[in-house]
């Protein structure tokens, strides 16, 4: 499975009054590690920031004016998400932008929904810890991911700590090692034995309320994973 951690900066907070996407960042998942691929642009937004949205990134127009459009550089932003399923932190907001720079471009470009399917890492907070601050900040403090670096709003930094904090909320993979092992360049693979799959396992006798938690456990590790490891070996 791919996927992309996605995260953009902007002039404003309403995309309804003309503002615009001033930075974006990418990071690419293979199979939920990070495979050292990224995608970050800083954009040329062609008017000013609102007031408060400059201090919030640290950017100027100063800054942004020799830098492409985002017709620029369309094409190469969606070559790199297409088909990938996107993870964004409050996505309405960053898709509701990105959907209106490409409509500025003509209906041949179309929404980001006919292109990938997306993933809104605000939403699964919410349902994990309800009544509770979710912003990307408090989630990396509840999963003990490092922002201690993020002085200001950047979208490459924000999507890679949001991989971290997504990892470890929908799976916890990192305290295997997976990330450490990803970084390292180590190739993490699961073997099945053809000839385990097929021999015969003793079979022990549980109750209903076993039987029944032990489904639900499994409904949860498909809902997080390409493949249930006990799908293909079976009960």
């Amino acid at each position: 499975m791919r996927q992309i951690v996605l995260d953009t900066e902007t002039t404003g907070l309403s995309w309804e009054r003309g503002n615009r996407v001033v930075e974006i960042g990418c990071v690419e998942l293979i199979e939920r590690r990070p495979t050292g691929r990224t995608f970050q642009r800083y954009l040329n937004p062609e008017r000013e920031f609102e007031p408060g949205a400059q201090e919030v990134t640290g950017l100027s127009w100063e800054f942004l004016a020799d830098k492409p459009k985002f017709a620029d550089i369309v094409d190469e932003f969606l070559d790199f998400i297409d088909g990938a399923e996107l993870v964004i932190h409050n996505a309405a907001f960053d898709v509701g932008f990105l959907d209106h720079e490409l409509s500025r471009l003509g209906p041949h470009y179309g929404r980001l929904h006919l292109r990938c399917r997306v993933e809104d890492s605000l939403a699964l907070a919410r349902q994990r810890y309800p009544g509770q601050r979710n912003s990307l900040d408090a989630l990396c403090r509840r999963l003990g991911v490092d922002c201690s670096h993020r002085q200001l709003h950047g979208a490459l930094l924000d999507a890679q700590l949001l991989t971290e904090a997504y990892l470890a909320l929908t799976s916890g993979q990192s305290e295997l090692g997976f990330a450490s092992a990803a970084n390292e360049g180590v190739q993490l693979s699961v073997a099945i034995n053809a000839d385990l799959v097929h021999a015969r396992r003793p079979r022990i006798d549980i109750s209903g309320e076993e039987a029944a938690a032990h489904e639900a456990r499994l409904q949860s590790l498909r809902g997080k994973a390409a493949v249930c490891i006990w799908d293909l070996i079976g009960a």
